[in-house]
């Protein structure tokens, strides 16, 4: 018999959950609590849950999905890759990055990714599959309980497309932001799409709290179509328009990303037509350095 992953459902799921299995709805909430507020990773440590439904848990369910298989701190600054390992073989990672008092952790929303992007190496993998909530809550578990400082901001900035992976992508942002979770405030989550219309105007429409990012990386659909394929399917006014919307929003700014490109996207005239596109619009543009790969 397959065991229940517990890891990724909300607490009115483990409460819902709990009822069905003899047990009180205060034990969801008691479970919700252990796996995200305290991260644990063993039934042992859930103290005050007696012993014989710990054990019941333990023959019937999971709490981990993730293996950690290599950390790799970086030489220049005080940041962190760590590479896991899924239960079923894929590998995703994750960053853990520090400045001063601010702690933001970069999380995977997919293992692989299917929008081939010229310059991402990801890209050059294809998709594998989406990521589960827990797969995707158990990156910020692991760098929470693996770094000293307190995670401040998380950005859904790894490999794979997060917008490709709506649902479980808010499930886990939810769990970040709830007081008995992560208790993230709202503007401290970033989603970031490469522009996936239907899904920004969903998130637009649901009136999501997170914050918005916007991978532009070009300034004319020519420039971006060339990097980017998904340019064809939603051009840059497409981007721009629902850019506006968002930001449009209470309290909303919406973020455009640029990574700059040698001979493509960093002339003087792509300048004066990035600020052109992002006249009037509330919001921040984040200029981000190329990270060079193998064989790119």
């Amino acid at each position: 018999m397959d065991k229940i992953c517990l890891k990724g459902m909300s607490c009115d799921e483990l409460q819902s959950w709990c009822l069905e299995a003899g047990q009180s709805s205060y034990r969801g909430q008691q479970l919700f609590e252990w796996m995200y507020r305290h991260g644990i990773s063993s039934f042992e440590d859930m103290s005050n849950i007696n012993t014989k439904f710990r054990n019941f848990l333990k023959k019937n369910c999971i709490i981990q999905t993730l293996k950690v298989v290599k950390i790799l701190p970086s030489k220049v600054d005080k940041s962190t890759k760590i590479l896991f390992r899924t239960i079923d073989g894929q590998f995703i990672e994750a960053v853990s990055m520090i400045i001063r008092e601010r702690h933001t952790v970069c999380i995977s929303s997919q293992a692989g990714c299917a929008l081939d992007c010229g310059f991402c190496e990801t890209g050059r993998m294809g998709l594998m599959r989406n990521l589960s909530t827990g797969e995707i809550a158990d990156q910020l578990i692991f760098v929470r309980n693996h770094e000293k400082q307190p995670i401040t901001n998380v950005v859904f900035m790894g490999m794979g497309e997060p917008f490709h992976n709506y649902d479980n992508v808010i499930r886990a942002a939810d769990i970040f932001h709830s007081p008995r979770g992560f208790n993230l405030a709202s503007t401290r989550i970033t989603i970031s799409t490469a522009g996936i219309l239907p899904k920004i105007q969903q998130f637009i429409s649901e009136k999501q709290r997170y914050k918005l990012a916007i991978s532009l990386n070009a300034a004319d659909d020519v420039s971006r179509t060339s990097i980017m394929p998904v340019n064809k399917k939603w051009s840059i006014g497409d981007l721009i328009r629902a850019g506006k919307e968002y930001s449009n929003l209470k309290k909303r700014q919406v973020m455009f990303e640029y990574v700059i490109l040698k001979d493509i996207n960093d002339s003087e005239d792509d300048a004066y037509k990035l600020a052109h596109l992002l006249k009037g619009i509330p919001c921040k543009l984040n200029i981000i350095p190329y990270n060079e790969t193998d064989g790119s």
